[in-house]
C-alpha cells in the first residue's frame, strides 16, 4: 500500500511545517532530507517493520559520499508515520548506509 492509497489517491504534499523538532532533530543526526522523506513516501516501498497502527515507507538512494569520515555507495531511508483522515503525522525517520540493500516488491526506479 502507497501513501497515495492510504489517501484515497491523493498524494501527501509534506513541506518543512510537517517536520516537527523531534524529527528535525533526527533528520539532523541521521543525515536525511526532506526531498529524501518526500521521495521515499511518493516511490518508496512499504516497511516491514513497523508497529501497529503505524506505517513506513522505503527507499535506497544512490550516496557515493564520506558520512561520518567512511565512503558508501548507498544510503536506505525509511519513514515512519500514521494517517489520521487526510493529513499525514511523520513520526520518525532512519537512515543506514552501505551497499546492497534489499528493495521492495513495489519499486519503482523510474518513479525516483
Amino acid at each position: 500500500m502507497n501513501t497515495e492509497e492510504e489517501t484515497n489517491g491523493k498524494p501527501f504534499q509534506i513541506s518543512e511545517s510537517d517536520v516537527h523538532a523531534h524529527l528535525q532533530a533526527r533528520m539532523a543526526q541521521r543525515g536525511v532530507t526532506l526531498t529524501e522523506i518526500q521521495q521515499a513516501l511518493a516511490a518508496g516501498w512499504e516497511a516491514t517493520d513497523c508497529r501497529p497502527g503505524t506505517s513506513g515507507r522505503v527507499l535506497v538512494f544512490s550516496y557515493q559520499a564520506e558520512w561520518e569520515g567512511r565512503f558508501y555507495v548507498e544510503k536506505e531511508v525509511t519513514v515512519y508515520y500514521k494517517i489520521r483522515g487526510e493529513q499525514i503525522i511523520l513520526l520518525t525517520v532512519k537512515a543506514r548506509y552501505g551497499q546492497g540493500f534489499a528493495r521492495g516488491v513495489d519499486f519503482d526506479e523510474d518513479r525516483v
